[in-house]
């Protein structure tokens, strides 16, 4: 079995709704009665006929490879409500079973292979003149290297003149240093440059916060101009956090059984991204891999993977981001549930791990740990892990309304009794994103 014949449960369909009137309204469409000349093939994809308002139906295709959506509805929602229905009948075996997709749906299908296999195509020949693509890239370089000198400058002038001065003086001149870094061509850059903008409205203590972020920022300018004498590995951790994409392509495949930790997304400072992140953890080799995946406005990211259940699938991972990030390849069968809830450490060694994972990459904010048994402990400065023989603990992070949610949701899982966490540690202490009962072994999403 391929990756584009497994079947998406309920809940990964629902995930993929654009806001939660979509969700509510394909829920609606989940069920056989509106659907007609349903079917799917078996190269991934499923259409059907969906009756409307109108005396026309409308006419719905998936191409489950990307997945991607065609329907003759006039919304402009992707995916609208019709092509969530369908895929939740698909996800309940609910289809007719035809093989062969009607005339409109196979002239979709057809356009969008003929727009694939020449990607793969021009991919595969890689680039028609590689001299002209070598000079392009010292451009691109020089560039960087040129909004890297600029914000040096803009740093340096910040702080001579103080950071006492930066509550008044509001966000738009960092937004208009993010864009001469975007017009660098350093989006990297100016994701933290926007980032480090929005410090002074962030609440006591800001300016300590603001004084740590400049000081990253210093640390990774001077890395990206003194990048051609790094180690190749550190090299590359710099490239990726200035903002040049660093592929898998190339990487060899590794085929484990994944289980899904987490699964959350988050907003960018300016509103104009989704990202989602989803960790896995290989059940025979133990590494942990971090898949990401981007959504525009109003329309969220695409991938979603069930938390708590197992992938039989191939990673690849791309070089730096200390070995986390990897694109998600084939899988193999429908996900299913592990033997045993994932072991964890005690406080100490998460602590290890993450000092480790510091000298690969000084800009990483947290790393991956599955903390247990631990026991969530209140007190005066916020909340705690402790480990379970009470010799250490790790302060609780939940910064966000949702993840003050969680954080009482965990305490109630565990009834003051052990339980087992996945979160993210990182200097400002653990973000916990998921717990399992310790009596049903059962995955809880806090995030």
């Amino acid at each position: 079995m391929n990756g584009h014949r497994v079947r998406r449960t309920a809940e990964e369909v629902l995930a993929l709704a654009p806001d939660e009137a979509s969700r509510k309204a394909g829920e609606k469409l989940g069920g056989a009665g509106p659907w007609s000349q349903t079917g799917g093939s078996a190269s991934g994809a499923v259409w059907g006929m969906c009756k409307g308002s109108g005396r026309t139906p409308y006419r719905t295709v998936v191409d489950l490879t990307g997945p991607a959506y065609s329907c003759s509805c006039p919304s402009r929602k992707f995916p609208c409500k019709h092509a969530l229905g369908l895929l939740l009948l698909w996800a309940a075996d609910g289809l007719d079973g035809a093989a062969e997709a009607p005339d409109w749906a196979a002239k979709w299908l057809a356009a969008r292979a003929a727009k694939a296999s020449a990607s793969a195509a021009a991919a595969a020949a890689g680039p028609a003149d590689p001299e002209a693509a070598r000079k392009r890239a010292e451009r691109r370089a020089a560039r960087i290297g040129a909004g890297v000198t600029e914000l040096e400058q803009r740093l340096a002038d910040l702080l001579r003149g103080g950071l006492a001065g930066q509550e008044q003086a509001g966000y738009a001149g960092w937004e208009e240093t993010a864009a001469r870094m975007v017009d660098a061509q350093a989006p990297g850059l100016a994701s933290r440059v926007r980032e480090l903008g929005t410090i002074p409205s962030s609440g006591a203590g800001w300016p300590g916060r603001m004084l740590e972020e400049c000081a990253l920022l210093h640390l990774l300018d001077r890395a990206w101009l003194g990048v051609s004498g790094l180690p190749a590995p550190l090299a590359a951790t710099v490239r990726t956090r200035v903002g040049l994409t660093a592929a898998a392509e190339g990487a060899a495949a590794v085929r484990d059984h994944w289980l899904v930790l987490a699964q959350y997304d988050s907003v960018s400072a300016d509103g104009r991204l989704t990202t989602r992140r989803i960790w896995l953890r290989g059940l025979r080799s133990g590494r942990t891999a971090l898949v990401m995946d981007y959504g525009p406005p109003g329309r969220p990211p695409q991938l979603t993977l069930p938390v708590g259940l197992v992938l039989d699938a191939e990673a690849r991972f791309r070089p730096g981001s200390a070995g986390l990030r990897a694109d998600l390849g084939e899988r193999f069968a429908a996900p299913v549930p592990p033997p045993r809830p994932p072991a964890g450490v005690g406080a100490a060694e998460a602590l290890e791990g993450y000092g480790a994972a510091l000298r690969e990459d000084p800009w990483l904010e947290a790393w991956p740990v599955v903390l247990g048994p631990v026991v969530p402990v209140p007190g005066e400065l916020g909340w705690q892990l402790a480990d379970a023989d009470g010799k250490d603990a790790l302060p609780v992070r939940a910064a966000g309304g949702r993840l003050r949610a969680g954080l009482w949701q965990l305490a109630a899982l565990s009834g003051g009794g052990p339980v087992t966490v996945f979160g993210e540690c990182g200097h400002r202490g653990f973000t916990p994103l998921t717990a399992w009962d310790e009596r049903t072994g059962g995955p809880v999403s806090l995030s």
